[in-house]
């Protein structure tokens, strides 16, 4: 039988609060690519718990990094070089990506903050049917029934303190969505938003 101070023993036992140098070699320089692979295959393999450990620190380091700041207003869209349409910028693909952060890690609310400044955006915004805007507005009607659903999940999980900050969210998020609808209907354009409207207004808060 092992004694207190036995060194297999020690060996044996995990270092809490502390990651293995060589672990920690391995995550600065395998590629990202590499690294989601290999956080993939741990959650697949590991007790259901380690996902939720993961999830729980994801989100104290989001808001301890004031990653849930807004985006600034007017960076997200600009008008194309010839002047006869709107482009979405670098910015509003590095917002998109932290919005899906966010809704990723059980985030929400602070995902559909951030979504609706890019529906405030898209008021005024013109394109053509087809095109790379109507793509990419699309893609954001799609993160934002996503935001959507995962902001259900943190309320229900008892992660939302106060009834009030979601009822915020919600009630700003649908007077941009109604809004941007009423801009696009006025020069007879398709709303691209079909799927996050109809979503919000069955959600009751």
């Amino acid at each position: 039988m092992p004694t207190p101070g036995d060194s297999s023993t020690e060996q044996a036992r995990p270092v809490l609060g502390h990651v293995n140098l060589m672990v920690d070699t391995l995550i600065a320089n395998a590629p990202p690519n590499e690294l989601r692979a290999f956080l993939r295959d741990t959650l697949g393999s590991t007790d259901p718990s380690v996902t939720g450990t993961l999830l729980m620190v994801a989100r104290r380091h989001l808001e301890r990094t004031n990653a849930t700041a807004l985006p600034t207003a007017g960076t997200l869209f600009v008008q194309s070089a010839d002047g006869g349409g709107w482009e979405a910028t670098g910015e509003l693909s590095a917002t998109l990506a932290r919005s899906r952060t966010f809704y990723g890690a059980g985030m929400g609310l602070a995902a559909l903050a951030v979504l609706t400044e890019v529906v405030k955006s898209a008021v005024g915004l013109r394109w053509e049917e087809d095109s790379r805007m109507e793509a990419v507005l699309a893609e954001v009607d799609e993160d934002l029934t996503q935001a959507i659903q995962s902001a259900k999940e943190e309320i229900d999980g008892g992660r939302v303190p106060e009834a009030v900050q979601a009822r915020m969210v919600h009630d700003a998020l649908r007077q941009a969505l109604l809004e941007d609808k009423k801009d696009v209907e006025s020069w007879g354009g398709d709303f691209p938003f079909g799927r996050a409207l109809p979503s919000v207004e069955l959600w009751k808060v």
